[in-house]
């Protein structure tokens, strides 16, 4: 006979069974021994119980999400400059800026006097596709108001973006036909472009700037380089100046497109003493023309390996001024909430084995600022003052010097010639502020560029002193502290390069900005010694 009695404990007995399956579980990691298993972390645990006396016990409600937050932050600031905490509110932006592209109608934009005015369709978007033209206003999007003042930017945005293949109408006002159209566009991939410009110097040396490495830099390169190659590139001047870097591999992939099968790239080592080493493939099309690598002071990480892959296998000519100085490699960690964390996970070295990390140990403030460091000795205006180690020096194959310690020095230096306050300018124009002065000039004047494409609005257009003085007025009712006067004629390149970005897109005002640029001058000045020096070796 069954004594029923005892089924009183067993729901008691299940679920204790349970709480401990549950704690085990918890603490249980893929690589514990038997022996870590009922052991607890006490580092965890302070963190969690800290949290959890201040969400319970606390006087007052305290957003503990955000004390977490700055705890990450405050934790990732002990380790290096470059292991950093990306919150689950910028996790999207980050993402889609590194993948390349982004899902939506393919527009740039101002909220322009309280309605959204399309500066340009985007290449290679929906929009363009279905005649939305620069200077529409779009009111409306499924009906529902897209102007106003009490209307966010994120909440247009929301309205815009939506699911790959999803479609969106859209009502709009032509300015220039003064008509209301409704127009509708199935919101597809857009491309965010990590190639500013592709075009030729001379006959047969080919540009390409990249301002990242992203998922789609290397089609986007290796897009811009056929096509010069077709019209007759067999020497490359590559600008990667003011590039922050990115993904590793597609820096290996870039630098795989100069150097022979079998070359060394660079190697990494990790914390375990782990070495993994990447070789040059045979899928390289540009391995017998001569690339001329330009890098500055804001060249980092990916720029500085393909740079230091390139310096170290004897290939090409390095130009510009010393680069940032980043060898170390992060790897992107999700978080349970959505956020993320990159974390320097291992430390890379250019093929003849150094690293070109610049010293952190004085913290990530002093680490930012060495470029005023590098301002005020001198470096930047003179080679003789760059600061280099015998220590840290390193030979290449072909018997050509070169340092490790903070950043690839250049073969042949190019030194600022800017003064501060050009400087200065120049930060001032290229934010956004010159642009926003251009939008509402072609606002007004479009009808006046129909008649130029591209190459001769670059070779034919001059604008006049009155739009400087224009533009100065513009600046001072704003509040813009700057002497505009002493540089009438750096204001019209800019204003040219911008009319020429808004009408025709970024190629257009790269060319036209780097017109007289120095570096690239230098560039095609050595490119062309070279090709004298071969023919009178050939002779």
């Amino acid at each position: 006979m069954v004594n029923r009695k005892n089924y009183f404990w067993l729901p008691l007995i299940i679920a204790a069974a349970l709480a401990a399956g549950i704690f085990i579980g918890g603490k249980l990691h893929f690589d514990d021994s038997p022996e870590k298993l009922f052991t607890t972390n006490s580092k965890k645990d302070k963190l969690n119980r800290l949290i959890d006396y201040i969400d319970y016990e606390y006087v007052d409600d305290v957003n503990t999400d955000s004390i977490v937050d700055v705890t990450v932050n405050n934790i990732l600031d002990k380790l290096d400059p470059h292991s950093v905490y990306i919150p689950k509110k910028d996790m999207e932006r980050e993402s889609d800026n590194m993948k390349g592209d982004f899902v939506g109608i393919g527009i740039s934009f101002y909220m322009y006097k309280d309605t959204i005015s399309v500066i340009r369709a985007i290449e290679g978007g929906p929009s363009i596709v279905e005649g939305i033209k620069a200077g529409d206003r779009i009111l409306t999007a499924n009906g529902e108001a897209l102007f106003g003042k009490e209307l966010k930017s994120e909440e247009i945005v929301g309205k815009l973006k939506g699911k790959a293949g999803t479609p969106v109408t859209l009502g709009i006002y032509r300015k220039e036909t003064a008509e209301n159209l409704e127009v509708k566009v199935k919101r597809a991939n857009v491309p965010i472009k990590s190639v500013d410009a592709h075009y030729m110097l001379t006959d047969d040396l080919g540009y390409i700037k990249v301002n990242r490495f992203a998922e789609s830099t290397y089609r986007e390169f290796k897009s811009a380089l056929m096509k010069l190659k077709a019209q007759g590139a067999k020497k490359l001047a590559l600008d990667l100046r003011d590039n922050p870097g990115g993904y590793l591999g597609i820096a290996e992939q870039m630098a795989d497109e100069f150097l022979e099968d079998d070359k060394l790239i660079l190697f990494t080592k990790n914390k375990k003493g782990t070495i993994e080493r990447s070789f040059a493939t045979k899928k390289g099309d540009f391995e017998k023309g001569h690339v001329y690598v330009l890098i500055n002071e804001r060249s980092a990480s990916a720029s500085e390996i393909v740079a230091g892959a390139l310096q170290d296998n004897d290939k090409g000519t390095i130009v510009g001024r010393r680069s940032f100085g980043k060898g170390l490699v992060q790897r992107e960690m999700p978080l349970p909430d959505g956020s993320a964390v990159r974390l320097t996970i291992s430390r890379y070295y250019t093929p003849t084995g150094r690293s070109i990390q610049r010293s952190y140990e004085n913290g990530v403030e002093d680490y930012y600022k060495d470029y005023y460091k590098r301002y005020k000795n001198g470096e930047l205006r003179s080679a003789d003052s760059i600061e280099v180690a015998d220590s840290l020096k390193f030979r290449t194959p072909g018997g050509k010097i070169v340092y490790g310690g903070g950043g690839i020095i250049p073969d042949v230096f190019v030194p600022l010639t800017k003064s501060r306050e050009e400087e200065q300018l120049n930060i001032v124009l290229e934010s956004g502020f010159m642009s926003y002065f251009i939008f509402e000039y072609l606002d007004k004047n479009r009808n006046r560029f129909f008649a130029y494409n591209q190459e001769q609005f670059i070779d034919e257009v001059e604008l006049d002193d009155r739009l400087v003085e224009d533009f100065i007025e513009y600046a001072t009712a704003r509040r813009v502290v700057m002497n505009f006067g002493k540089y009438g004629e750096i204001l019209k390149k800019y204003m040219k390069a911008t009319i020429a970005e808004q009408l025709y897109g970024s190629n257009a005002y790269e060319q036209i900005l780097d017109d007289d640029d120095e570096m690239i001058r230098k560039v095609i000045e050595i490119s062309t010694e070279n090709e004298e020096e071969t023919v009178e070796a050939s002779e």
